[in-house]
């Protein structure tokens, strides 16, 4: 069994999409980024590239490439679980943790484990997704942007 572990950030930016966990949320801002910005679905696929000893998602989807300008992080996602396949690993569970002053994320959890299974071909079961903030200190409560953390098991 191997732990990994993910983490990502990324600013807040005018006339972009709010993803996260692969769903479009409403909110006034969106996360500024190469690929779709999506912060939890970037943290889980460190989480899980890192527990492989296999990099990061810079060194698989890097953001010099335009191939991955706008990308879709639920196939970055899925793209890395077959990779981390092909190296004789499968997914145990996923914990994550979204840290965001604002939008308010509890209505759209459920979506987003589910979406995180699916694109992890595994039951929404082993995967939590949680939301924080950070009562207004530090860059997240300065709504100056939006960071996740997440943590995984996977054997062999």
């Amino acid at each position: 069994m191997r732990i990994g572990h993910g983490y990502d950030v990324h600013r807040f930016a005018e006339n972009r999409r709010l993803i996260l966990g692969g769903v479009e949320i409403p909110f006034e801002y969106g996360l500024l980024g190469h690929s779709d910005a999506d912060v939890l679905l970037h943290a889980v696929s460190d989480a899980l590239l890192g527990a492989a000893a296999l990099g990061d998602i810079g060194k698989l989807f890097p953001d010099t490439d335009d191939r991955f300008l706008g990308a879709d992080s639920l196939l970055l996602l899925a793209e890395v679980v077959r990779v981390i396949g092909e190296n004789g690993y499968h997914i145990v569970n996923i914990d994550s943790t979204v840290i965001a002053q604002k939008p308010k994320l509890r209505g759209y959890i459920d979506t987003m484990r589910q979406n995180i299974a699916d694109a992890c071909k595994i039951d929404v079961s082993q995967v939590s997704v949680k939301a924080t903030t950070e009562e207004k200190l530090g860059f997240t409560g300065r709504l100056e942007g939006i960071s996740a953390h997440s943590v995984c098991l996977i054997d062999n």
